[in-house]
């Protein structure tokens, strides 16, 4: 049995992530709302590209981060921990509608910011869960890395 769809419910019923960038020996890291597409394997999120994090990914697409919750208790820990790359979407593309539509739809208010969408196409997922057994992993890898 895989354990894909649990990391999948975990990812979809979360809404911040942390997202961490460098360029140019800086290094940020900034919190933001996401939607998790499942098909593609990937985070929308919106952001302005004039933003400290926004200028470091304009320079290297490369990212990393988490996505946790604030548990009382160590036996109730479960987060992820990610890598991949971001981009810029095209306000042209159909991509772009698909995941400005979705992201209205989890964040009404987004539908009076006109802030562009991007997308991380993540490469890996570790999933600690200790609801499952302490220090249980599950790890997601793309198939087809670039």
């Amino acid at each position: 049995m895989s354990d894909r769809p649990h990391l999948v419910r975990y990812l979809k019923k979360q809404h911040v992530l942390s997202l961490c960038c460098a360029a140019d020996s800086e290094l940020w890291c900034a919190n933001c709302f996401y939607v998790f597409d499942e098909t593609r394997m990937a985070f929308w999120i919106m952001t302005e590209t004039d933003t400290r994090h926004g200028l470091l990914l304009m320079k290297n697409t490369q990212v990393a981060g988490t996505v946790n919750g604030q548990p009382k208790t160590v036996l109730l820990i479960k987060g992820v921990q990610y890598r991949g790359r971001i981009a810029l979407l095209n306000s042209e593309d159909e991509t772009e509608s698909i995941a400005r539509q979705a992201y209205q739809k989890r964040f009404p208010i987004a539908r009076k910011v006109s802030a562009p969408l991007w997308e991380i196409r993540l490469d890996e997922l570790k999933m600690t869960d200790n609801a499952l057994g302490f220090g249980k992993k599950i790890i997601w890898q793309r198939a087809n890395l670039d």
